[in-house]
């Protein structure tokens, strides 16, 4: 299949089977919880299951309604965003959602005759949770809708792909420009340019800037601030450009205008190496256990870790989300890896008293034989802004 990067139509788009597929997943959930109608919700641009749905990346509110034997029913909030909905979400019937929203939901449900039970996607505001149930009885489907994003289809990891290409692009760009006198809301500048050309959006740029010799930082910062990058300095990096919902997702760390020190260069030894032998583990069937086992050389060489070791993602941050051994997360979950899954290897290994830290890793693609790379910017630990 070709690139969704390579596509003439104004906005990229999903086939109508895929989208046929997503919707009997819902439909069988839902006939598994014994509901006939679900409400479906996002706001302030979260929300993923309403554009897993529908192709409608949540503005300020949207719900989608689903009814078994219904055509989809789309309300998006504010008025003025109907029009591009329409134009996003053309497999809904797409309707403002009024003064109040959830009043316009409630209202249409009971026109559909709905009763007793009703199911429920999304993160519901408090407001929104107590007009639904004085009226409805609630079957939560948050459980189920991981469960249908944990394998990706062929055509989501052509998606997956597209995702990755940006985000290298934005580490390259990042690669090229970073030097001193950058300051950090710069780094973030010349990211973005490396997605939003091609109509991608940001879904994370962290960095973490500290001076090698004198180290205060083991991981990168979610906010930028105004510091600029010094000789000496060393950055940390966390980038995942996303289009239209799949991000990439890498992570770097980079000497600036200075060899990394002895101390750095063991922290990011260990780190690849923790990072191949986990890679080297992960194929369909292998168990989290093994993973967690796989990164032991970490706690060997005495060093820790702070961030999350691995993680699903793509569609969200999925199961299993695993702790090394000195920072566990117990119990890791009785779960094994399958062939589609899209999962993001990191390990962030620091100093005991946490000051010095590096980041290295990137998404993966779980296959039957292995883990496959979808990403293709360099690895390693390199010195750049000469």
């Amino acid at each position: 299949m070709a690139s969704p990067l390579d596509s003439e139509d104004p906005y990229p788009r999903f086939s109508a089977a895929e989208q046929d597929r997503r919707r009997r997943e819902v439909l069988a959930a839902m006939e598994a919880a014994e509901v006939t109608q679900l409400v479906t919700y996002g706001a302030n641009r979260f929300g993923s299951a309403v554009q897993w749905l529908t192709g409608w990346p949540v503005t300020r509110e949207a719900v989608v309604l689903v009814g078994r034997d219904l055509p989809d029913l789309l309300f998006v909030q504010f008025h003025n965003h109907v029009p591009n909905a329409r134009e996003l979400a053309p497999r809904c019937e797409v309707r403002w959602g009024g003064v109040s929203t959830i009043d316009t939901v409630v209202e249409e449900l009971e026109s559909r005759g709905a009763r007793g039970r009703i199911a429920v996607m999304g993160t519901l505001p408090a407001t929104h949770h107590m007009a639904l149930t004085s009226r409805f009885d609630l079957v939560d489907l948050n459980q189920a809708y991981t469960r249908m994003r944990l394998i990706k289809s062929p055509e989501e990891i052509d998606w997956v792909r597209a995702g990755a290409e940006l985000t290298d692009r934005a580490v390259d760009g990042l690669r090229n420009g970073a030097r001193p006198g950058v300051t950090e809301h710069q780094l973030a500048d010349m990211v973005e340019h490396g997605y939003v050309p091609v109509g991608a959006t940001t879904l994370i740029h962290y960095f973490g800037v500290t001076p090698m010799a004198a180290p205060e930082r083991c991981v990168p910062a979610q906010y930028t601030s105004n510091r600029a990058l010094q000789a000496g300095d060393v950055l940390l990096t966390e980038i995942s450009g996303s289009f239209w919902d799949y991000p990439g997702q890498v992570l770097r760390t980079f000497a600036i205008a200075t060899d990394p020190t002895p101390l750095y260069r063991r922290l990011h030894e260990v780190a690849d190496a923790a990072f191949d032998a986990i890679v080297g583990r992960l194929r369909h069937g292998t168990h989290a256990t093994e993973v967690v086992d796989a990164a032991s050389i970490i706690e060997e060489e005495g060093f820790t870790t702070y961030d999350d070791l691995v993680h699903g993602f793509v569609g969200g941050y999925f199961p299993p989300v695993l702790g090394s051994r000195s920072r566990s997360l117990w119990p890791v979950p009785d779960l094994e890896f399958q062939a589609g899954m899209t999962v993001v290897v990191q390990p962030n290994v620091v100093t005991a008293d946490h000051r010095a830290g590096v980041q290295t890793g990137e998404l993966v693609l779980i296959t039957q034989s292995g883990a496959e790379r979808v990403h293709g910017t360099e690895r390693g630990l390199h010195r750049i802004g000469d």
